[in-house]
C-alpha cells in the first residue's frame, strides 16, 4: 500500500510539474508577443515621426511637433540652447546650422564682421527679429519704458522680465538669446546674481544675460555668474538702472577721469569672463578706444561707428508709437528706420470708421453661413417660443446673404 501512495504521490508530483511547465511557456509566449507588438508600434512611431520632420528638422505639421511615445530621442528639438556643444562631443540634440551662437558671434568678430543686436519683449517682435537674420535679440529691462510705460528702467521685476524672456523665446529661434537682469535682481550679492541668472536660463529660455555696471560688486557677481557656466554680456558707459546715481540720463566718459573709469571697467569685465561689453552713450573716440583694448565684441548704442556691433530698441528703430510718452524716452541717438506707428494709427481710424458706417465685416469677412432650411426651422422655433423679433432678424439675415449671393 505504502508502495502505491509513494507512487501516486510521484505521479501527481509529475503531473504538477508538467503543467508548471506548460503555464511558463504560454507566459513566455504571451510576453514575447507584447515585446514584438511593442517593437512593431515603436518602430511605426519612429518612422512617422522620421516622416513627419523635413530636412532642415523642423516640424512638417503632421506630427504636430511633438515626439510620440518610443520616438527618436535624437529627434532634433524645437530650440537648443546656443551652450551646447556643437561638435560631436555628445550624441543629444546640436543647434541647427542658422543657429547664432556664442562660437558664432566670436568668429564674427575675429573676422571683423560687424554685430547686429535688436530688442525684442514679446512673441510677435521676437519672429520678426528672427526672420530678419539679426545676430542677437536682448530682451532687455527697457520693456519698462516702451511696453510698460514708465519712465525708467528701475520699475520692471524680474518675474516680468522673465515672462518677456519666456514669450520671445518661443518666437526667436535663430539669434543668440540675451536676458537683461533688471535693477534689483543681483546686486545684493554673487549668490542672489547666479541665482537670477539660473532663473533667465531655465525659465526664461535665454542663452546668456545681461548686467550693467562695473564697480566692484557687478564685477564679482559678473565673475561668479559665468563661473556657474553662464554666459555674461557686460555694459558700461550709460548704466539706466544707475541714473539715482548719475543724476538722470547723462552721457558718460566726456572728461579724463570719466573716460578712464569707463575703458577700466571694461577691462575689468572682461577679465570677469564677458564675452561682450556694452558701450552705452558715451564719445566715439572713447568707444574706438574701449573697442581696441578689448579682445572680446563691443556693442555699440550712442557711441559712435567704431565698436564690433550696434544695438536699437525694437520701437525706437520701427517709429512705433507716436505717443508723447514714447517720444519723451525716445534717445537722440536713435535712428527710426520706418513709421510703423503712423501705419498704425492709421489702419486703428479705419477699422473705427468701418465698425461706425457698417462697412467691416462685408461679405469676404463673414463667411460662416446657415442652410437656408435650418434657418427656416430656426425662425420657426423662435416664433414658437414667442421671440418674433428674433425669428424675423434671422429671415432678415437670409435675405441680405441672399442678395450678395
Amino acid at each position: 500500500r505504502n508502495h502505491w501512495i509513494a507512487r501516486d504521490s510521484t505521479a501527481t508530483g509529475t503531473m504538477s510539474t508538467r503543467r508548471a511547465a506548460r503555464s511558463l511557456a504560454r507566459m513566455c509566449a504571451s510576453t514575447s508577443a507584447r515585446a514584438s507588438d511593442s517593437a512593431t508600434s515603436a518602430a511605426s512611431a519612429r518612422a512617422l515621426w522620421r516622416v513627419s520632420r523635413d530636412p532642415s528638422g523642423r516640424s512638417s505639421g503632421r506630427a504636430e511637433g511633438r515626439r510620440p511615445p518610443g520616438a527618436d530621442v535624437d529627434a532634433p528639438s524645437r530650440r537648443a540652447f546656443s551652450n551646447r556643444p556643437s561638435d560631436a562631443v555628445y550624441g543629444g540634440p546640436k543647434p541647427s546650422p542658422d543657429r547664432f551662437t556664442l562660437r558664432r558671434l566670436m568668429q564674427k568678430y575675429r573676422e571683423g564682421e560687424r554685430i547686429s543686436v535688436v530688442t525684442a519683449y514679446d512673441y510677435p517682435s521676437a519672429v520678426a527679429v528672427d526672420q530678419a537674420g539679426i545676430d542677437v535679440c536682448l530682451v532687455g529691462d527697457s520693456a519698462a519704458m516702451v511696453v510698460h510705460g514708465h519712465d525708467t528702467t528701475l520699475p520692471i521685476t524680474l518675474d516680468e522680465m522673465l515672462s518677456h524672456c519666456r514669450a520671445v523665446a518661443r518666437g526667436a529661434s535663430r539669434p543668440l538669446l540675451v536676458g537683461d537682469l533688471p535693477f534689483g535682481s543681483y546686486e545684493q550679492s554673487p549668490k542672489h546674481a547666479v541665482a537670477s541668472a539660473t532663473l533667465m536660463l531655465k525659465e526664461g529660455g535665454m542663452d546668456a544675460v545681461k548686467l550693467e555696471g562695473g564697480s566692484n560688486t557687478r564685477v564679482d557677481a559678473a565673475k561668479q555668474i559665468v563661473d556657474a557656466g553662464i554666459a555674461v554680456m557686460g555694459h558700461v558707459g550709460l548704466t539706466p538702472q544707475s541714473i539715482s546715481v548719475l543724476g538722470g540720463f547723462r552721457p558718460q566718459g566726456r572728461t579724463l577721469d570719466e573716460a578712464m573709469l569707463v575703458v577700466e571697467r571694461a577691462l575689468r569685465l572682461q577679465d570677469a569672463g564677458c564675452f561682450a561689453i556694452v558701450l552705452e552713450c558715451v564719445p566715439g573716440s572713447l568707444a574706438a578706444a574701449v573697442t581696441a583694448a578689448l579682445d572680446v565684441p563691443t556693442i555699440g548704442i550712442g557711441a559712435g561707428n567704431v565698436t564690433s556691433g550696434q544695438v536699437l530698441v525694437y520701437h525706437d528703430l520701427l517709429g512705433f508709437t507716436r505717443h508723447p510718452h514714447h517720444a519723451k524716452v525716445t534717445p537722440k541717438f536713435s535712428k527710426q528706420y520706418a513709421d510703423v506707428g503712423k501705419v498704425i494709427d492709421a489702419a486703428l481710424k479705419q477699422f473705427r470708421d468701418e465698425v461706425q458706417n457698417g462697412a467691416f465685416p462685408g461679405p469676404r469677412h463673414s463667411p460662416y453661413r446657415m442652410g437656408a432650411d435650418d434657418a427656416a426651422q430656426l425662425a420657426r422655433a423662435l416664433e414658437s417660443r414667442g421671440m418674433g423679433d428674433a425669428a424675423r432678424a434671422v429671415e432678415d439675415a437670409m435675405e441680405r446673404e441672399s442678395e450678395q449671393d
